[in-house]
């Protein structure tokens, strides 16, 4: 145990190097699958559950990253990151963050790519605008000041690994804005129900340390 009573890192099964001393690394986790994300509708600020299959991919969640520590954990507020959460690191204490909701999709809510194609031919979430939809800039502005709280609550400790459990499209954005790149960079990042990433430095530089763990 550290002097405040944190557990410290240890490397995970794969043998990844603990952060440097005073590092913040971000560990990004997605949440299960849903009902939508199985039939791939736009799934926003509707508060939708996890289907059985979701609360399996939460549990192996759970089994890949058992071995880790980590100084804090943040969730989004709706209820399919928080069952993620709570199946996967039970009893464990975490904070809200309102900034971790996923992207408003505004009319985009509810349906399909290929339904709002028939209307729309060549319609893109991360690139046409879309009526009462936030843009993904900003959403990027949204995730930059979950960053700040999220690297604030590991520097609290001086330093170490904060778990971050959100969704699909938020957390591409978020890795895109650590790497200091544009939001739109998210959409060259796949990311799968229950998969994890982490997200760090190398010389100095945010870096990709690891994406879609079991994605």
């Amino acid at each position: 145990m550290t002097p405040d009573g944190v557990s410290a890192h240890r490397a995970g099964p794969d043998g990844m190097a603990p952060p440097a001393e005073g590092e913040t690394r971000l560990w990004l986790a997605r949440h299960g699958e849903t009902e939508w994300s199985r039939t791939g509708r736009h799934t926003g600020r509707t508060d939708i559950p996890l289907t059985d299959r979701g609360r399996e991919q939460a549990g192996k969640l759970g089994d890949r990253l058992r071995a880790e520590r980590f100084v804090a954990i943040r969730s989004s507020p709706l209820s399919r990151a928080r069952e993620t959460l709570e199946i996967a690191r039970p009893g464990e204490p975490y904070e809200l963050d309102d900034d971790l909701r996923e992207r408003d999709y505004g009319v985009a809510e509810g349906i399909t790519t290929a339904e709002l194609r028939e209307e729309q031919p060549g319609w893109n979430s991360w690139t046409t605008p879309t009526q009462d939809a936030e843009t993904i800039d900003e959403v990027g502005a949204r995730v930059d000041g979950a960053i700040a709280r999220a690297r604030a609550a590991g520097d609290a400790h001086g330093g170490g690994d904060v778990l971050v459990v959100a969704h699909g499209h938020l957390l591409r954005i978020l890795a895109a804005r650590w790497l200091e790149q544009p939001a739109a960079f998210g959409a060259q990042l796949v990311l799968g129900t229950a998969a994890y990433s982490v997200l760090g430095s190398e010389r100095e530089r945010p870096a990709l340390v690891r994406w879609n763990v079991g994605g």
